[in-house]
């Protein structure tokens, strides 16, 4: 993704093209394998349930611990359409009461009431997998939206898992500078000025 130094406090940062955008997810193998075989979500992944969506490949790579935590064993690279990304975003209400983007406090938990998108910013992480003061953003569909992201937003599902798992290994034995080599070209990614209000002053 480059440097990591100086990055803003609130920025959407992917790999993503004209038309589409790649979003990451950490799932036990049942599910992975089955939905790489149907290169969409299908049983066992349930629709009704809320699933988190991750454009920040090294935040992942932090909360599964490199595909090492239980029921995260393998590492899905979900390439979506930026129509669906972004129709996503334009119904987000953020997890959080944010003065300047909310009214006030109870017009953020009327909004919430109502929320059918979830976003919240955690910190983002180095290769190291240190802590960054910059925020990596998450995306939670639920299930008035999931079927949408499952047939309609989503193009593509690759299993990066094999190359999780060598990036791992060379950070283990002090080669940060290969493992760097299999990063994807994360970039910024601007948001419409109306999407934008919505998610941080």
């Amino acid at each position: 993704m480059g440097t990591t130094a100086n990055l803003p406090l609130h920025q959407v940062r992917a790999d993503y093209d004209r038309g589409t955008i790649v979003v990451y997810q950490a799932y036990r193998a049942d599910i992975a394998e089955a939905a790489m075989r149907a290169q969409r979500f299908v049983e066992p992944f349930s629709l009704n349930r809320m699933t988190w969506i991750k454009p920040s490949f090294l935040w992942l790579m932090g909360r599964s611990n490199w595909a090492r935590k239980p029921g995260q064993e393998h590492i899905l690279a979900v390439r979506i359409t930026r129509e669906g990304w972004e129709s996503a975003l334009s119904q987000a209400v953020l997890t959080g009461y944010e003065r300047g983007v909310h009214a006030d406090r109870a017009d953020w938990e009327q909004q919430m009431k109502r929320a059918t998108v979830h976003v919240q910013w955690d910190p983002e992480r180095t290769l190291a997998g240190a802590v960054l003061d910059a925020r990596s953003i998450q995306v939670g569909l639920s299930r008035h939206v999931i079927a949408d992201y499952v047939n309609t937003w989503t193009t593509e599902i690759r299993d990066i898992t094999p190359t999780v798992r060598k990036m791992a290994d060379l950070i283990k034995a002090g080669r940060k500078d290969r493992a760097a080599e299999h990063l994807p070209k994360e970039r910024p990614y601007e948001l419409p000025p109306h999407i934008a209000r919505r998610l941080y002053r």
